[in-house]
C-alpha cells in the first residue's frame, strides 16, 4: 500500500493511482525565466502508479529516430526520462525512491514533485536542480501536465 504523510495525502494518494498520458513538458531556466521546450513541441509518455506502491515515469521527446551510429544513440539520452521506484505522498508531494532509471545518478536518490490534480488533469512541478539530460544549461524545473489516460 502507498505510504501517505499528511492531510489530504490520502486523497491525493487514491486520485494518482493509474495510467496518465503526457500533455506537455516545458522546462524553466532559473537564471533567465525562460520557457523551453526541451523534449520538442510534441513529447509523449506516459506515469504509472500502482496501488501497491510503484510507479513508472517514461517522457520521450519529439520526433525520436532510430539511432545510426554511438554518437546518435548519445544524443537520444537528451530527449528521454525514465525511471521506476517506490513512491510515498506527502501533503502535496509525490516522493519516488528511484530503483531504476536511464540516470544512473538518480539510482537511490528520491524524486521529489509537487503535484495538483484537476479532474481528469494532473499538473506536476520539479523542484529546482540540474537535469542530467541538459546539465550545462545549469539549474532548471520541469512543468508537466498528464491526463488521465
Amino acid at each position: 500500500m502507498t505510504r501517505v504523510h499528511g492531510e489530504n495525502s490520502s486523497d491525493l494518494a487514491q486520485q494518482l493511482i493509474g495510467t496518465w498520458e503526457l500533455v506537455s513538458y516545458q522546462v524553466e531556466d532559473k537564471k533567465s525565466g525562460e520557457m523551453i521546450e526541451a523534449m520538442g513541441d510534441c513529447p509523449r509518455g506516459r506515469v504509472i502508479f500502482t496501488a501497491d506502491g510503484w510507479v513508472a515515469f517514461n517522457l520521450e521527446g519529439s520526433l525520436r529516430q532510430p539511432a545510426v551510429t554511438d554518437w546518435d544513440r548519445a544524443q537520444l539520452m537528451k530527449t528521454l526520462v525514465a525511471y521506476i521506484g517506490r513512491y510515498r505522498i506527502e501533503h502535496d508531494q509525490w516522493i519516488t525512491r528511484v530503483e531504476t532509471a536511464w540516470a544512473p545518478e538518480w539510482v537511490g536518490t528520491e524524486q521529489r514533485r509537487t503535484v495538483t490534480v484537476d479532474g481528469a488533469h494532473a499538473t506536476v512541478i520539479t523542484p529546482w536542480r540540474e537535469m542530467p539530460n541538459w546539465a550545462d544549461r545549469g539549474p532548471s524545473r520541469s512543468l508537466i501536465r498528464f491526463r488521465r489516460a
